[in-house]
């Protein structure tokens, strides 16, 4: 292939500005806000699963309570009326009285139990209210931080695709200094050698894979006229010559 030197030098502009792209993509990708955006964002959706859960906890208990203290009620009604029973006179049998009198210790037990049962509930709603609460402000405080992260993220996003914006338009202004074919090796070679398709021949040494060249390649490249595209035999690179090229 052959090329101006001219334009052969404007590859090396080229890969500067393709290297500065990659490094902005690279900071764009590993921002230190979009980590921390994840774990929030992860946090916010186990948070809300929890308060679902927490949720539906509560409701079960106000339902349990709610039943349980129907039962007191029915059994509290019940007393209520044999108490009125006894206390009427109308029972005279000594052994009716007896059983009233019995029944009516038996029913007074039996409502305490089961105030014991309605309390042990309103204790455990209670906990259950105040995990609901616990939960819905560390989601609060979670939401708030996670906004403020955004907000650092897409700065940072901003600045870096302004810097991005104003090196693509240097690329493409040099780019069009490039011959097409020449263009188009290079892109290939980038592609296939980590975004690195050029590199400068420096006091002999390749400066894409960083390996000093032997006396035949040396003599070959020297030998080879200017407007010759030359290439790295160990990378494959193609090798800009310059005055500090050590040919």
């Amino acid at each position: 292939m052959k090329a101006a030197p001219q334009a052969q030098q404007r590859l090396i502009d080229l890969q500067e500005l393709d290297s500065s792209l990659d490094r902005l993509a690279h900071r764009r990708r590993t921002l230190p806000e979009l980590a921390e955006v994840a774990r929030l964002e992860e946090r916010l959706t186990e948070l809300r699963d929890a308060i679902v859960a927490a949720e539906t906890a509560v409701g079960d208990l106000e339902r349990e309570q709610k039943k349980a203290e129907q039962d007191v009620d029915q059994v509290r009604t019940r007393a209520e009326r044999d108490q009125r029973r006894l206390d009427s006179g109308m029972v005279t049998a000594a052994r009716d009285l007896t059983n009233l009198q019995s029944e009516i210790a038996s029913l007074q037990r039996r409502q305490s139990d089961l105030e014991e049962v309605v309390l042990e509930i309103m204790e455990r709603r209670e906990e259950a209210d105040a995990q609901v609460a616990r939960l819905r402000s560390e989601q609060a405080t979670a939401q708030q931080e996670l906004e403020a992260l955004a907000a650092r993220r897409d700065t940072g996003f901003q600045k870096i695709d302004e810097e991005a914006g104003t090196t693509s338009a240097a690329r493409t202004a040099v780019a069009k200094d490039v011959p097409a074919d020449l263009l188009a090796l290079y892109e290939k070679l980038r592609g296939q050698h980590g975004g690195v398709g050029a590199a400068v021949l420096h006091r002999g040494s390749c400066q894409g894979c960083r390996l000093t060249l032997n006396t035949a390649d040396l003599n070959r490249i020297r030998a080879a006229a200017d407007d010759e595209v030359v290439r790295c035999e160990e990378c494959r690179r193609i090798l800009v010559r310059t005055a500090e090229s050590g040919l």
